[in-house]
């Protein structure tokens, strides 16, 4: 007479505490539903520069860019695009900032590399002698090393401020050259290296100042590993066009910047 409660009892417990365990296991709807609000910030190498086309701005905004690409492949509330070619860290914090809110959940930015003048760098080492090229290599990572970090800093806080509910993501430059054997009129060897040294320099003093704001550093250089300008398979443009020289192409956006993001973010 005593089983069939005893019974029930149990299997009514056994009952409650399955329920508890699918509770504490599975994610909330709320968190899993949670929408996400995405902005991308930045500079040539968030706008798409290399990969076109190109929108009608003046910022060569491309649709393959790494943030787009992100965007599309994941379940985004809205996406904000403000990133512009040539930026420096003055117009992310003049011109950039707006598009940014305390409903914003995640921003991307890439930035940096125009501060420390690398445009002009590659030219000194594209088609100056070996000591100019030196000297202005040299001359980028004194200002990375001692003027830059202020900026970043500077920056990355005006993010936080704008949009304090938001993940930040700081992204940096990948090595632009391959070292091996390149063709007659390719640089040389020893130019490439000091190159790579200089970026080295950037993503080592970006990637400390992002942490530092307690922003996740995603370096990009393992992600084009053996992809650079005089590799087999490059993703990085060589001499194709004032503007597109040395930025990603349309391969370097999707399978470079594109996994690397999704390295952090799933």
């Amino acid at each position: 007479m005593t089983r069939r409660p005893l019974a029930r009892a149990l299997a009514g417990f056994l009952a409650a505490a399955a329920t508890v365990l699918a509770a504490a296991l599975a994610p909330s709807a709320a968190h899993a539903a949670a929408p996400v609000h995405y902005v991308a910030l930045g500079d040539s190498y968030s706008s798409g520069v290399g990969a076109g086309p190109y929108d009608l701005s003046t910022c060569l905004r491309s649709q393959k860019s790494y943030a787009p690409l992100w965007a599309a492949s994941h379940s985004v509330a809205s996406f904000a695009f403000p990133a512009c070619g040539g930026a420096v860290t003055s117009d992310v914090l003049g011109k950039q900032l707006s598009s940014l809110s305390s409903t914003t959940t995640l921003a991307t930015i890439t930035i940096g590399g125009n501060d420390a003048g690398f445009a002009d760098v590659m030219i000194s080492c594209r088609f100056g002698s070996l000591s100019t090229c030196t000297n202005a290599v040299n001359g980028a990572k004194t200002f990375a090393t001692s003027t830059l970090p202020a900026r970043l800093d500077q920056t990355y806080a005006a993010i936080r401020d704008r949009a304090p509910n938001a993940r930040l993501i700081v992204l940096g430059y990948p090595r632009l050259f391959e070292t091996g054997s390149c063709g007659l009129l390719a640089m040389s060897t020893t130019k490439r290296a000091l190159l790579n040294e200089a970026a080295d320099t950037l993503a080592s003093v970006t990637s400390a100042r992002a942490r530092a704001a307690g922003a996740t550093f995603v370096d990009t250089r393992s992600f084009f590993a053996g992809h650079g300008v005089c590799g087999a398979t490059p993703w990085i443009l060589d001499v194709s066009g004032v503007i597109e020289a040395y930025h990603p192409n349309a391969n370097g956006y999707r399978y470079g910047f594109l996994p690397a993001l999704n390295s952090v973010t799933g």
